[in-house]
């Protein structure tokens, strides 16, 4: 079983690596992608807690708190990713289901096994392409904050134009 201190230490990191690859990031890109993707993020943590509720997975060292359990990945990887996977495919959206679908698949196919073997956490109540689905399906939510937050930023820049 990891430790609770190997599971802390593994938690920071992914928060840590999924940060700093937004420092590779222009700043305009990031404030552009930021406010949807921290949408997205607040959707997922509140999906979360539904999920740990129903007993769809569980951590082997059963965190007291969801900072130890579920938040690390919406805080690091989840966050990241889908901030790195709008810059890269917005606007074309084949490309943006295309590459959700396969970081999805990643997630919850191999990594989920992996994390499973290293006795990190399990399915229980969800089988793996549940998992897929239930993360998939919140590509089309972003997708859609991120055209709306983009359709009202031009409406204001509209604005302003013609005012001058």
């Amino acid at each position: 079983m990891m430790t609770v201190k190997v599971q802390r230490i593994v938690n920071a990191a992914m928060i840590i690596v999924a940060w700093m690859t937004l420092l590779f990031m222009e700043k305009r890109q990031l404030k552009r992608f930021l406010p949807a993707t921290i949408l997205i993020v607040l959707f997922e943590t509140i999906n979360g807690m539904y999920g740990k509720k129903l007993g769809w997975w569980r951590f082997y060292n059963k965190p007291k708190s969801d900072l130890f359990g579920e938040y690390p990945f919406y805080a690091g990887p989840f966050l990241a990713c889908s901030i790195w996977v709008l810059k890269w495919t917005y606007g074309n959206l084949k490309w943006f289901v295309s590459l959700n679908a396969l970081f999805n698949f990643i997630f919850a196919f191999p990594i989920a096994s992996f994390a499973k073997r290293l006795r990190y956490y399990k399915l229980e109540r969800i089988n793996h392409v549940q998992f897929f689905f239930y993360y998939f399906y919140k590509a089309f939510i972003l997708y859609g904050l991120q055209y709306l937050f983009d359709k009202n930023y031009s409406l204001k820049g509209q604005g302003k134009q013609s005012e001058s």
